[in-house]
């Protein structure tokens, strides 16, 4: 079977479809078939080092945002997504795929098209609880959509969408506390706050964690992913620490392979809304502070929302991140009786069985069925 998958520029949008091809292909070796499979997506995007760290075969594809654009970057964008079918053809036409799967992302809006122009099904997969203006138009070109939550079918065509829940990778099922602490040298029986902005760090959050860290560091050890670009800075802060406090800052500037141990290791997250939170969290039952970007077109603030409704998360907004931060985190820490009802919350929202019904999905539209 030949499987084209397209989806990017965040991690929310990459890691689904990697988890999705690996799931596909275990029910294809059960079957005793194969599986070949290409990548579409930008080359400047986040998928590109993903899906190179993955194994897989990556082609890029021109595109842009256009939503909320000058005049000038519409007219400039309109014309890279024009290009961009162009690419995603030539490269559908040579991989001749059984079936496409699309997880969202600007890149996979040319690809869509190109899609329906050489007539192959295609399968979408809906991260955020509400769609993003791209996934929006998508969804009138696949055969059938998957969502992460019950409430996006309203947004969708009845009987195109199927709830599958989010698919997060194997290792969030197979980590636990005692050996994520373990690998990443933390204390057994102390509070750990997990600390992460989107793919790329966040500065609003890496920038009040500076400003509290003294006394967070009082309080739990902190794991804290902050992107390349403020990494130096929040090492010049660490350095400036004492010894016994600085040693309680385990700073990154990215995590891959670690993550899934690093967040079953804590006791609470700090983090932005980005649809990984929808599926990440609830598979290690991690209760969280969720901080929505305020320029992701509400989607965050929508996915902090579903968590904090159903009892596993709460919002604390970006513009009250510098002076609510370390009582909120306080709060939280010191209270074991909220923090296990939420982390019970967080884990009743898991789908672990996500990934492998999405394959299964991407199976019967291949089949036509």
């Amino acid at each position: 079977m030949r499987l084209a998958l397209c989806g990017g520029g965040t991690g929310g949008h990459v890691y689904p479809a990697l988890s999705i091809a690996a799931a596909l292909e275990r029910e294809l070796d059960d079957e005793g078939s194969g599986l070949e499979m290409l990548y579409l997506g930008s080359s400047g995007g986040a998928e590109n080092d993903m899906v190179a760290r993955a194994g897989m075969p990556f082609r890029g594809v021109s595109s842009g945002p256009i939503r909320g654009r000058s005049p000038w970057e519409l007219v400039t964008n309109s014309a890279r997504i024009g290009v961009g079918v162009w690419q995603a053809r030539a490269a559908l036409r040579h991989f001749a795929p059984d079936v496409i799967l699309s997880t969202g992302g600007y890149a996979s809006f040319p690809v869509a098209v190109a899609a329906r122009a050489r007539k192959l099904p295609l399968v979408l997969y809906l991260p955020d609880v509400y769609p993003g203006w791209a996934v929006q138009a998508i969804v009138r070109l696949a055969q059938r959509v998957a969502v992460t939550t019950v409430q996006t079918l309203r947004k969708l065509p009845d009987g195109k969408g199927r709830v599958t829940g989010y698919p997060v990778r194997e290792e969030f099922w197979r980590a636990d506390r005692s050996v994520g602490r373990k690998r990443l040298g933390l204390d057994a029986e102390e509070k750990v706050l997990f600390v992460a902005g989107a793919s790329q760090g966040a500065h609003s959050i890496n920038e009040a964690l500076a400003s509290n860290l003294r006394a967070l560091l009082e309080l739990c050890e902190v794991v804290h992913i902050s992107g390349h670009k403020d990494e130096g800075q929040l090492q010049a802060v660490r350095d400036s620490l004492p010894d016994d406090l600085a040693k309680r800052y385990h700073l990154f500037a990215y995590m891959h392979d670690e993550i899934p141990w690093a967040m079953a290791a804590a006791d609470l997250a700090v983090c932005r809304a980005g649809a990984s939170v929808l599926g990440e969290l609830p598979a290690v039952g991690l209760p969280a502070v969720l901080i929505p970007y305020q320029y992701a077109g509400g989607h965050q603030r929508l996915n902090a929302r579903h968590l904090e409704d159903n009892g596993a998360a709460v919002i604390l907004d970006d513009s009250e991140l510098q002076r609510g931060l370390l009582p909120l985190v306080g709060e939280l820490l010191s209270d074991e009786g909220r923090l296990r009802k939420m982390s019970e919350a967080s884990r009743r929202l898991a789908r672990p069985e996500a990934a492998r019904d999405i394959a299964r999905l991407l199976l019967e539209v291949a089949s036509g069925q």
